[in-house]
């Protein structure tokens, strides 16, 4: 099962601006681009501060006049790694309290940014792949069971599970592995399980013959 990386969903950033960026050229590339927030980058293109419009109004209404984006800026930048899985992302913003993270390589270079908006991507996943995901992956490749004996329902990433399993110790791993799929909002079982946990005594048991 392959999750979703950072570099899977950042945008590839072609917006940054230098320490010395003035206030109104800020503004004008937040209009111009679309964005809520701009990385500000040192002349090796490593992110020193982020500047978002609530720094622009902030300054505004402070009535200090026009700025640079360094007297502005939000420091020390927390960033991101584009190996991080969208899991490790999503706790560290939660962790910072913040909207976004600029994306760094190995060498602390800036390569893109991460939102919030580009998280929710994970959850506009088409049902069928979703589907596709855990009858290939989780029944057949993880867990090796014969996906003719169980049905997977999805709709809107809502994952229904029916049909049997040979041991009811099976069930709550099949749910787990399900609730890590990419795109999936909730897991719902409705399992039924065989007989095979009172078919096969645990080591050590004693049966008829060696009782």
């Amino acid at each position: 099962m392959r999750h979703r990386s950072v570099a899977d969903l950042m945008t590839p950033t072609a917006v940054s601006v230098q320490p010395g960026t003035p206030f109104k050229e800020i503004a004008r590339l937040l209009d111009e681009y679309g964005i809520t927030a701009v990385p500000v980058v040192d002349p090796e293109n490593r992110p020193v501060g982020v500047v978002s419009e609530a720094d622009l109004l902030r300054r505004h209404t402070a009535k200090e006049g026009p700025s640079s984006a360094e007297a502005m800026m939000s420091s020390p930048v927390v960033v991101a790694r584009p190996s991080w899985t969208a899991v490790e992302a999503a706790r560290v913003m939660e962790r910072h309290r913040v909207k976004r993270l600029p994306v760094v390589d190995v060498e602390g270079r800036l390569i893109g940014v991460l939102s919030r908006s580009d998280l929710l991507q994970l959850f506009l996943r088409r049902d069928r792949a979703i589907q596709e995901e855990i009858l290939e992956d989780v029944v057949t490749r993880i867990l090796g069971l014969s996906p003719a004996s169980l049905h997977i329902d999805v709709s809107e990433g809502r994952v229904t599970l029916t049909g049997s399993l040979p041991r009811k110790g099976v069930g709550p791993i099949f749910v787990r592995l399900c609730e890590d799929v990419d795109g999936v909002v909730e897991v719902v079982d409705r399992l039924s399980y065989g007989d095979q946990d009172a078919a096969d005594p645990s080591p050590g048991s004693a049966t008829p013959e060696n009782a």
